[in-house]
């Protein structure tokens, strides 16, 4: 046994534990979420068939390859086409992630003092730079100086735990240069640095990683919500149209076998004027005066025949109202499937209270700060950098970095208003741009009926009706902010694929008083849930 010099300048503290492998339960539990279903195995370069199920790349290939259609080994839905197989790297991320924190299986420590058969190590101690079985671990426990040794679970690299500058126990942690080090160190090289025993450091760093662990398993969750989400707008949106194209069809079977029962008549008809058509030829070359004077009258004589002209323009108006029906019914379901859109964002309303900090001089707020409205004189307010000067604006109190929140505020009686909202760092005072290069997502409403999206060219909308109440939806990590007519549950703008790095703040602007025509307060109104 190893008792030198080495030994006697090591400084004695209780024995260091030995620290964790980086893995958790929560990892650990995703094990079935990443496998394939074909293999069971984990994924190797993970791919997703248009019906949402995962497998591996090869694993589905293999799978087509021996058969006569493409179809999901899992839910067995068919395809049409063989489907263009991509990477989803997304899934290939979680799985190198979940691989890494896996730790590998231990080979088994034996003690180094056996000479013949050697044993299983039970302790390994940091100052001996040894392990021991239970035998050889004797005297640690006994002999008063070992026992200030410092042991451990037996490991293999006991060189990893040991200060190779000073050959002394890394026992401590540096926060300033976030490394394991020796007491001689802390005394040299890391002096008056921010060191703690790496039992704490340790500790500290295991909660984080909790946290980081049960923060990523909730982007999991939210994005397998996100795919039941999308699956079920899909399933709606081909329901409805399945039952459109049926209709469709329907209507084209009617209309062709009207077609066609029109055209043999019209072929009959024809038959029968070429017939009398031949007759009257042959009589106007006859002698015969008597026969011409008996048959003149029914030959020359109108027949019963339709009114094809009209029967023509009665087609065509069947036609033009069949062709709106169908639009009429397309509507329908558009407003249908809108309806259920705001529904679905409406379950993330938020409350909203103006930002009286925010508010321009001549904003006067409700003392619920539920309301703004434009006065006629400038209130004596500091002038605070958040404070807008001189655009009549003001910002909601919460703001916003992740997640999704919805708001809805009433218009009615207004001739214009800016709505949306805005990230915290934008411009305050001076002119504004409401654009989203600077910061703002809105769309506003000016001269009564001009309704634009604050886009960069600026858009005009065309909207069915002037909206009373508008909804305000906004997706963090998604970067979409849509604009709806709260009432009619129809939608009025969307800005995707925007990126957000900063706190979003509910932006509200109602804009000049036009004479007392543009004098009604904007309302932060409670949100009437559609049923």
């Amino acid at each position: 046994m190893a008792e030198s010099s080495q030994t006697a300048r090591k400084t004695r503290r209780e024995s260091i534990e030995r620290l964790p492998p980086l893995m958790s339960s929560s990892i650990s539990s995703l094990t079935e979420e990443i496998q394939c279903s074909i293999c069971l195995e984990v994924f190797t370069d993970p791919v997703t068939t248009p019906c949402g199920h995962n497998f591996c790349k090869t694993c589905l290939n293999k799978c087509w390859d021996n058969s006569q259609t493409c179809s999901c080994p899992y839910c067995k839905e068919t395809f049409k086409q063989r489907p263009d197989l991509k990477i989803n790297t997304t899934l290939r991320e979680l799985v190198d992630h979940c691989k890494n924190k896996t730790p590998e299986k231990t080979t088994e420590v034996l003690c180094d003092v056996c000479e013949e058969r050697k044993l299983k190590a039970l302790k390994s101690c940091l100052v001996c730079q040894s392990s021991y079985c239970e035998t050889h671990l004797e005297p640690h426990l006994r002999v008063a100086g070992l026992k200030k040794h410092k042991l451990m679970d037996p490991v293999s690299n006991l060189e990893d735990y040991t200060c190779q500058k000073h050959e002394r126990p890394l026992e401590l942690f540096c926060r300033d240069d976030q490394t394991c080090v020796c007491l001689v160190c802390i005394v040299k090289d890391h002096k008056n640095h921010n060191t703690v025993p790496i039992e704490e450091e340790s500790q500290q760093k295991k909660t984080e990683l909790m946290k980081t662990q049960k923060d990523m398993q909730q982007m999991i969750q939210n994005r397998i919500k996100k795919i039941q989400e999308i699956k079920h707008s899909a399933e709606v949106r081909k329901g409805f149209y399945t039952e459109l194209l049926e209709m469709m069809e329907e209507q084209q079977k009617a209309a062709e076998k009207q077609e066609q029962e029109l055209i043999e008549e019209l072929e009959q008809e024809i038959t029968e004027l070429k017939m009398r058509n031949t007759e009257l030829e042959q009589l106007s070359h006859t002698e015969d005066h008597l026969h011409l004077l008996q048959i003149h009258s029914s030959l020359c004589s109108s027949r019963n025949t339709r009114n094809w002209p009209e029967i023509s323009m009665k087609t065509h108006e069947s036609l033009e109202t069949l062709r709106r029906a169908l639009n009429q019914l397309k509507d329908t379901i558009d407003d249908k499937l809108t309806q259920t859109e705001l529904k679905w964002m409406q379950q993330y309303a938020v409350d909203v209270t103006l930002d009286p900090d925010t508010a321009h001089p001549r904003l006067i707020l409700s003392d619920d700060g539920k309301q703004v409205r434009l006065g006629d004189i400038r209130q004596k307010l500091p002038d605070k950098p958040e404070r807008f000067d001189p655009c009549v604006n003001v910002l909601g109190k919460e703001g916003f970095s992740s997640g999704r929140f919805y708001f809805e505020v009433q218009v009615k009686g207004k001739t214009e208003w800016d709505l949306g909202v805005a990230r915290e760092s934008i411009h305050r005072k001076g002119p504004i741009s409401l654009r989203p290069s600077d910061g703002y997502w809105s769309v506003a409403l000016r001269n009564g009926d001009e309704y634009k999206a604050g886009a960069d060219p600026r858009v005009s909308l065309s909207l069915r009706v002037k909206p009373q109440r508008v909804g305000v939806f906004v997706d963090y990590e998604e970067g979409l902010v849509c604009f709806y007519d709260a009432e009619s549950s129809s939608h009025i703008y969307s800005f995707t694929a925007q990126s957000f790095t900063e706190k979003l703040y509910p932006y509200f602007s109602p804009y000049l008083n036009d004479g007392g025509e543009n004098s009604s307060p904007l309302i932060i109104t409670p949100v009437n849930y559609n049923k």
